[in-house]
């Protein structure tokens, strides 16, 4: 992934250099375990685990002869470490290690990664509380439905990143996993219990039955994790750009101090971020079909798999995090216009009452498709002219004579829609905990 939209944080864990340091770890783990079982000197563990030494320049520039970045990292490992090298990659394949250490970068993208999912749920809750009670209009195909709140709004997205956090946790927990179990995993050359005990001290769990890989599916899983929270964020950025439209502007990004919204035009206020999480989604999503085509490997193993996991598998976990972040700030700087919402949502006239009136009058005895007319027909006066639904409603005789001047008032208050919100707000935050 470019600079731009990449944090230090999880740069850090996809570097070559990162990569390398994993690799030895799981060289070093195996020697360690060796030497527990007495198949090899302590000594020489101990000279393996206090000389060990590796660099992705240096492995690299071997990799230029050798053309097999596995085989030219053990002869840059085993440089450094002298005569005890020759315990070093003993019984192992190539996937062995690459595998084993890439669960571990998986792992550790993975935390990364659920930190942020958990820190924007943060910021989504503390919104949602404070605009609970705040009345907005809904919409339906972009048009004035019934009256919502926009704190409902907020914890409908608070409550899809909540389900995007439980998929993620099973899928990072899939993903951390390591193998020792040799060229076609039936482990020939060396034992399960060493296997075991060597992702125990890797911080992994063993995969029950691999392959010369972990199966592939598990890397699916977690992209198709990734995936989902993107569309959770294009969700909110998508709706935040139609809410700072111009004929809308119930909500806007925060706008800093010196930002310019437009090269040409002084007045703009654009919602970039917003913009740039739905352009993001695009490409996290794009990594699903590469992860679900590599689950389909021939027999034990080939490598197609490899050079697509070497530019999916970062590219997705430093997108995902990106956004994620750029999400925070969005939603936690947000800009909300409550004086807005309550004009857009009185603009209609009342409009968003028809149905509250259409069932109070089925209430009195009147039959379906003869309320639905009579209240299609006060509606439909009602916007033609411009003039506020109740008041049209007064003129129909028989609106007036089925419900009474008195209940027709009730019709259209407010609170009837939103009365049931802090029931919704308990509901949804006490399921998710």
């Amino acid at each position: 992934m470019i600079p731009r939209y990449s944090r230090p944080e999880m740069s850090r864990i996809w570097s070559e250099d990162y990569r390398m340091q994993l690799w030895k770890d799981v060289e070093v783990a195996v020697c360690d375990v060796r030497a527990e079982r007495g198949e090899i000197p302590a000594e020489d563990a101990a000279a393996i685990r206090t000389h060990a030494r590796v660099s992705a320049e240096e492995v690299r520039q071997r990799e230029e002869i050798t053309h097999h970045d596995v085989a030219a990292f053990v002869d840059v490992l085993s440089q450094s470490i002298g005569s005890a090298s020759r315990h070093v990659h003993f019984g192992l394949t190539s996937s062995d290690v690459l595998d084993t250490a890439q669960g571990m970068q998986l792992r550790d993208a993975g935390e990364l990664l659920l930190q942020g999912v958990g820190q924007t749920l943060q910021v989504l809750q503390t919104r949602a509380e404070e605009f609970k009670d705040t009345p907005m209009m809904g919409r339906t195909h972009g048009v004035h439905a019934e009256p919502i709140t926009f704190g409902l709004k907020v914890l409908h997205w608070w409550a899809e990143i909540s389900r995007c956090q439980v998929r993620l946790q099973h899928a990072v927990a899939g993903i951390s996993r390591g193998k020792i179990s040799g060229a076609v995993g039936t482990f020939a050359h060396l034992p399960p219990d060493l296997e075991k005990a060597v992702c125990d001290k890797l911080g992994l769990s063993v995969e029950p039955i691999a392959t010369q890989v972990v199966p592939r599916d598990r890397h699916a899983e977690f992209i198709l994790a990734l995936s989902l929270v993107g569309a959770a964020l294009e969700r909110i950025g998508t709706e935040i750009r139609h809410l700072q439209r111009t004929e809308v502007l119930e909500a806007q990004e925060g706008f800093r101090k010196g930002q310019k919204g437009s090269s040409s035009m002084p007045h703009k206020r654009n919602p970039v971020r917003c913009e740039r999480l739905v352009g993001m989604s695009r490409l996290l999503r794009s990594y699903v079909v590469p992860a679900l085509e590599n689950i389909s490997l021939w027999h034990e193993r080939d490598i197609s798999h490899s050079s697509a996991e070497r530019v999916f598998l970062p590219d997705a976990c430093l997108v995902a995090d990106f956004m994620l972040h750029e999400t925070q700030e969005i939603v936690g700087n947000l800009v909300v216009y409550p004086d807005h919402m309550r004009r857009n949502l009185d603009s209609t006239g009342g409009l968003a009452f028809s149905q509250t009136l259409l069932l109070e009058l089925i209430n009195t005895g009147m039959l379906r498709d003869d309320a639905y007319r009579l209240v299609q027909a006060v509606s439909h006066q009602a916007w033609d002219s411009e003039t506020p639904m109740v008041e049209v409603a007064r003129q129909s005789e028989e609106i007036v004579s089925a419900l009474g001047e008195g209940n027709l008032e009730r019709v259209f208050d407010l609170q009837y829609h939103l009365r049931h919100v802090d029931e919704i707000f308990e509901r949804v935050l006490k399921e998710s905990a």
